[in-house]
């Protein structure tokens, strides 16, 4: 076993603290399984989560490799986040494609919610943040979360109110129309539901075309079934038939840029996510030039 000793200045932090304090690189959804599952013991036995500690207490984990190695980690050694825009109540983290935002089956242990919390936990931050809207798992962009429950609900309202911008690059199949708006009925939480997508072909070839694509509804997978409904689907889409060439490594569904007003300081954010490495290098095969890179990502006045 590991023991762990409370020390007084972490006397009534629960359990979770605790661990989130001394195992900084440990995700967040790793510690709770442990002491869901039984596994973080103390005096009177098995702690739960919000379990309050005292000075002079002991705590025990499992010996394990895992444990040992995230013990062992130097704070620096936190999983990556690009962080693309932060103030006091906001951060905005560039998702990478394959990551899941939440914890999830197969993602309990490295998602992007956790790898934020590690982040500020390195810094010494302990504020309980959340994301206040997602990406599909194979799509990349800027993902908002909101630093504290507060800064969550206030956030999460903008969102409700579809009051965020938000614009998407994605690469067609074929040669599509140079711009129109999408409006079709799709399958959403077992009911089918209006959903409507503008686009604009920022270049076309006769086998590819390069969309920048704005959403006025949020569907899931509605611009992978639309541009596949209008028989134009999406590279790398398996789901939806697109072409799957083997240069390509995943689908080519990219969120270039969030904008909203902040709720607290009442300034305009337009937050933008370049283009990933692996879809630009893809584009030229295509006889595609990739976009340009975006500019300064500072909050805009006005």
């Amino acid at each position: 076993m590991i023991t762990l000793s409370v020390e007084s200045s972490e006397t009534a932090l629960s359990a979770l603290e605790f661990l989130q304090r001394r195992i900084p690189a440990a995700p967040k959804a790793y510690l709770r399984q442990l002491l869901k599952k039984g596994k973080v013991l103390g005096a009177g036995g098995r702690l739960d989560e919000g379990d309050r500690l005292c000075s002079g207490d002991e705590v025990r984990l499992p010996d394990s490799g895992r444990l040992r190695e995230l013990l062992g980690a130097p704070t620096a050694a936190a999983p990556g986040v690009a962080v693309l825009f932060e103030s006091r109540e906001i951060l905005v983290a560039d998702k990478p494609a394959g990551v899941a935002v939440h914890a999830s089956a197969g993602h309990e242990e490295d998602n992007l919610t956790a790898r934020v919390e590690a982040l500020l936990a390195v810094r010494g931050e302990r504020y309980s943040v959340a994301p206040v809207h997602r990406l599909d798992l194979e799509t990349s962009g800027p993902i908002l979360f909101g630093k504290g429950k507060k800064a969550c609900g206030e956030l999460g309202k903008v969102f409700m109110r579809q009051e965020v911008e938000k614009a998407y690059l994605a690469l067609a199949s074929g040669r599509t129309p140079g711009s129109g708006v999408l409006c079709s009925k799709v399958p959403s939480k077992g009911m089918s539901k209006e959903a409507m997508t503008a686009f604009k072909a920022l270049a076309r070839v006769e086998a590819a075309s390069l969309l920048e694509l704005s959403l006025y509804t949020g569907r899931q997978h509605q611009i992978r079934r639309q541009l596949a409904d209008l028989g134009h689907p999406v590279f790398g889409d398996r789901r939806y038939g697109g072409p799957c060439p083997p240069e390509l490594p995943r689908l080519f569904l990219h969120c270039r840029r969030l904008a909203f007003a902040d709720p607290f300081s009442g300034a305009s954010l337009a937050v933008e996510s370049p283009l990933p490495d692996d879809l630009a290098g893809f584009l030229p095969t295509c006889g595609i030039e990739p976009p340009p890179v975006p500019g300064s990502r500072s909050p805009r006045q006005g």
